[in-house]
């Protein structure tokens, strides 16, 4: 899975407004992204591209309530693209629309964001435990939503859980969920600690009784095939 960001990075801020979603939806990046698109089909192999993540949030400078975005314009940038990885031939990527779970951002309309299943092959969640004692806790209401409007397959596209007494507790209780929801076709571990990029240390790795859980776990889990 590729995640790609249309920004200039981190230190510019998160208002970037040369990177504004009307401006890639109306052509001004065109060029580029084309050549990207005609990289990707030349390569062959399948790339999952997971576009702009977490757009329902407001920490990114594509949220559109940030760099001048407007109501729509994720949508139509998304659609934009879409089209010009078409028009290059690229049809090795499945692509997975990737919102944050809903716990930190339950006013934002996830519909409202969503580019239709025309235009989407996968969907994405990014979702951490901070603190919760089960993975349902943290999926089921945004999957629930999610629900009202595609029946899509999803990707865990983040996940892991904060250091804490509930930590292990959680992680066995992941594979669980993962062995009730058959929809659910997989899950990316966000690996990193805060040495490593990470806001804390979200490894499975971190302590042994976490390691225990996520080793067990992971041995009896069969995920289904897409």
């Amino acid at each position: 899975m590729l995640s790609w960001e249309p920004w200039a990075g981190a230190s510019r801020g998160i208002d970037q407004p040369d990177y504004a979603l009307a401006a890639i939806a109306a052509g001004r990046f065109d060029g580029y992204i084309t050549r990207f698109a005609t990289g990707i089909r030349r390569q062959r192999w399948p790339v999952v591209l997971r576009f702009a993540h977490e757009m329902n949030g407001h920490w990114y400078p594509w949220s559109e309530r940030r760099s001048g975005n407007r109501p729509g314009d994720y949508v139509r940038a998304w659609r934009h693209i879409h089209t010009l990885f078409r028009q290059a031939g690229a049809t090795n990527v499945i692509w997975v629309w990737s919102p944050n779970i809903m716990r930190s951002v339950p006013q934002v309309s996830l519909p409202a964001l969503y580019p239709g299943d025309r235009y989407v092959d996968w969907i994405g969640m990014v979702g951490y435990a901070v603190g919760e004692r089960t993975a349902g806790q943290v999926y089921d209401p945004t999957l629930a939503t999610l629900r009202r409007f595609t029946r899509k397959p999803v990707l865990i596209t983040e996940t892991g859980a904060q250091p804490g007494p509930n930590k292990a507790v959680w992680t066995s209780d992941f594979f669980r969920w993962l062995s009730h929801h058959r929809d659910v076709i997989g899950f990316i571990w966000f690996q990193r600690d805060q040495a490593s990029g990470g806001g804390a240390d979200w490894k499975f790795s971190s302590d042994p009784r976490t390691l225990r859980a996520f080793r067990q776990g992971l041995a009896r889990t069969r995920l289904p095939t897409w």
